[in-house]
């Protein structure tokens, strides 16, 4: 992935926290307990305490912070202000910011994980286009019931939508998310000043370096290259929202290193401040076994895609461009290794990546498939 910062002005570079983004971020560790092998007893704990009204509505909408991390985390980021604005301090001023997106934006955000294929190309929000609805209709169904329900109620009806999404957030806050974030925040602004000195007294490549080895400059200095398993591109200039690059710290975050690179927004850049300690690997032997089956760059492809959730070999064949068979022979090779469960849905059948398995591989491949 990479960003260009051609002619962006130094000062437009910075470190923010966002509590919104940061509860993301802990539904996310809720939900995936397994890609967060450091936050198992936070995760535990949190969930036995939910009340069941507030556990029952987390499950309804969780696809938003699971397999996708929909943009409707951080919306300063497509706010579009003279100049452009930073995350609230705290989370109502963050939901005021979401609040301030047009309706067909936020429906476009909302289903991302069903319009992620055009996320680079960008287009007309499925609310406003009845081809993009069409479609976010059909790969929403091929996710399931729960999934197909929320996409039909959101392009009927976004403005009841948006307000039950924000009352959720909500009551995220009172329920555990307020006392968690008065904890976090103290260590992540404490990042933030720290790299904010650095980015200020050594530069941008120092800065990045001290956020992750995944950033690097180019020899011009003009682009920043990320290093994940996925493609894209954005700008740091020219966005209706206002010039800017964003560094957002995570006490949540790890593995994942996230890049908001939304068309004509500002981009952004989520990254984690501590990384937890992860099992020992398997055998040499199976080790030999699964990384022979991973000797692949469409394999490793695949493989990011099913340790966010389970998919059709359909779906797998629309995100990459390549023919069904040809999905089916990777996934043949992955599942012979062990590294793959299967499960059916009705006339869908399910692939996932184990992540018990995958943890065993040791923490780089983790943190590769997960980034």
């Amino acid at each position: 992935m990479h960003i260009d910062i051609t002619g962006l002005p130094p000062e437009r570079i910075g470190f923010a926290l966002s509590p919104l983004a940061e509860l993301g971020n802990a539904l996310h560790v809720l939900g995936e307990p397994g890609h967060h092998p450091g936050l198992h007893g936070w995760a535990t704990a949190t969930a036995a305490s939910l009340k069941p009204d507030l556990a029952d509505r987390l499950h309804e909408a969780d696809f938003l912070w699971l397999s996708t991390f929909s943009d409707i985390f951080m919306p300063f980021a497509g706010v579009r202000r003279g100049g452009g604005t930073g995350p609230g301090t705290t989370l109502a001023e963050d939901l005021d910011l979401l609040d301030l997106l047009p309706d067909a934006e936020f429906v476009a955000l909302a289903l991302e994980f069903t319009c992620s294929v055009a996320y680079d190309r960008g287009g007309p929000s499925p609310l406003v286009d009845t081809a993009t609805r069409a479609r976010a209709m059909d790969l929403a169904a091929a996710r399931g019931p729960k999934q197909y329900d929320f996409t039909e109620r959101l392009l009927n009806d976004p403005v009841t939508v948006r307000a039950w999404i924000r009352r959720l957030f909500e009551d995220c806050d009172q329920a555990f998310f307020g006392d968690t974030w008065r904890r976090v925040r103290v260590q992540l602004a404490a990042d933030a000043r720290h790299k904010s000195e650095i980015l200020r007294h050594k530069g941008l490549g120092d800065a990045m370096a001290e956020v992750s080895a995944a950033l690097s400059l180019d020899g011009s200095g003009t682009r920043i290259r990320v290093d994940k398993l996925a493609d894209g591109s954005t700008t740091a200039t020219g966005s209706p929202a206002g010039d800017g690059l964003t560094f957002v710290p995570s006490s949540f975050g790890w593995p994942h290193l996230l890049v908001l690179h939304r068309p004509d927004w500002r981009p952004v850049i989520q990254y984690p401040v501590a990384a937890p300690d992860l099992p020992s690997p398997a055998s040499v032997e199976l080790l030999k076994l699964r990384l022979e089956a991973l000797a692949h760059p469409m394999r490793l492809r695949l493989c990011r895609s099913l340790a966010r959730s389970a998919q059709t070999t359909g779906e797998l064949a629309d995100t990459y461009g390549i023919s069904a068979p040809e999905v089916s022979r990777h996934l043949a090779v992955l599942k012979r290794a062990g590294l793959l469960t299967t499960r059916r849905r009705g006339r869908y059948v399910l692939h996932q990546l184990d992540l018990t398995v995958v943890a065993r591989l040791g923490s780089d491949f983790l943190e590769g498939v997960l980034r």
